[in-house]
């Protein structure tokens, strides 16, 4: 048997109680969740979001997931948690909504929905329910923060396979540098190792939960690379420069990524001086990852000691951010976020400098918060000598 990227029903079942509780708490009678994300997290179904409205509607008793008619067969196939209620198109004679606020009847407390509702379905759904509050409610949001075990063994398993993507994309360009090749450009080094993690998946698991974004990442080298979200290019990697993988993947809904900076060739006394210190800002970020401190706190540490070295016109972002279903997601390693750091979090460390006309130096971890430390989930070399491609 091969690794398994589902969770087993019991696990949405125990999710669902877990935020009833919380529902009650707020005097919240009827929870409806429209986000893809959110949908993915609380019933395992997952689909490509367009137009047609999917969402989750949870009551005191009942889970209800609103999908269209073509979805109907998906659904059943994912063995999703969750009474499907189909109504037959969008916009519809029918209207979505209004058939699952028939389906959902008298609700006794508030009707409350995640803070990315749009404000158009939130007039609707207002119409819907006349004699209810709306409120917004961050109680998804929060719960997605803090990981139950069942994910973290997906996380792990999604970090194995980042680290291995970085490898593949290693191995690319130093065979066809050794080989005198000519060498890959950044849109081919991005399909080949983005087809590497497919592959794994194919290869080793038993199922695959085919999420948006199941892997990708960004790859870029030379002055290319001292554009923090640059596009790829056709530009080929060059000898004699600094190239960044950048690259990441989805097992099972669940995120992870890893990142770091390669010097193709023999380096220049730049590579040595700047990659020094983002690797050493990258340390001081990661050991602040710890249960009990803030999100703050481990950004402004790290930067400071950016700063402190004279690099802040290189300085172009935070340390980091929360990773769970989204790979971008709360909470966030910056300055501003106040957010006590709890057992369970799993966040991004990558502060960086961004140099013009020399290139990005970045390392990016999958981080596991833990009462005890950081727990690196990615683990590829990061020592200089073990960055430089020769």
């Amino acid at each position: 048997m091969g690794f398994s990227q589902r969770l087993a029903p019991d696990f949405y079942q125990r999710l669902h109680r877990d935020i009833r509780i919380r529902m009650e708490e707020g005097g919240i009678g009827l929870l409806i969740l429209d986000s893809a994300d959110d949908v993915l997290y609380t019933t395992g179904f997952s689909f490509r979001p367009n137009e047609r409205p999917v969402a989750l509607a949870l009551t005191a008793t009942d889970a209800i997931l609103l999908i269209p008619e073509l979805e109907r067969e998906h659904a059943g196939r994912q063995d999703v948690t969750a009474e499907t209620l189909v109504y037959f198109e969008f916009p519809g004679v029918d209207r979505a909504f209004s058939l699952l606020a028939r389906a959902a009847g008298e609700i006794n407390g508030d009707v409350a929905h995640s803070f990315g509702l749009s404000v158009g379905r939130a007039a609707e759904l207002a119409g819907l329910f006349p004699n209810n509050r709306l409120v917004p409610t961050d109680i998804v949001t929060k719960m997605r923060q803090v990981k139950y075990p069942e994910e973290l063994r997906l996380h792990r398993e999604a970090a194995r396979i980042s680290d291995a993507m970085v490898q593949s994309g290693v191995d690319l360009v130093t065979e066809a540098f050794r080989a005198g090749r000519s060498l890959p450009s950044e849109i081919a080094l991005e399909a080949h190792v983005v087809r590497h993690a497919l592959d794994i998946m194919e290869s080793e698991h038993e199922d695959i939960m085919n999420v948006p974004t199941l892997a990708g990442g960004l790859v870029y080298g030379g002055p290319n690379s001292a554009y923090p979200h640059g596009i790829i290019s056709h530009r080929r990697i060059q000898p004699g420069e600094s190239f960044i993988l950048s690259l990441g993947c989805r097992v099972g809904g669940r995120s992870a990524e890893s990142e770091r900076t390669f010097v193709l060739g023999e380096p220049s006394k730049d590579h040595q001086k700047y990659y020094a210190i983002a690797e050493e800002a990258q340390r001081i970020g990661t050991s602040g990852l710890v249960a009990g401190r803030t999100c703050a706190s481990a950004d402004i540490t790290a930067l400071t000691y950016i700063r402190d070295q004279g690099m802040t016109p290189y300085l172009k972002h935070r340390v980091g951010h929360g990773m769970g279903v989204a790979f971008h997601e709360a909470p966030w390693i910056e300055a501003g976020d106040q957010t006590i750091l709890r057992q369970g979090m799993i966040c991004s460390s990558e502060p960086a400098l961004y140099v013009p006309e020399v290139g990005g130096f970045r390392l990016a971890d999958t981080v596991l918060v833990t009462e005890a430390g950081p727990d690196p989930l990615t683990k590829f070399p990061r020592r200089f000598e073990e960055i430089v491609l020769s």
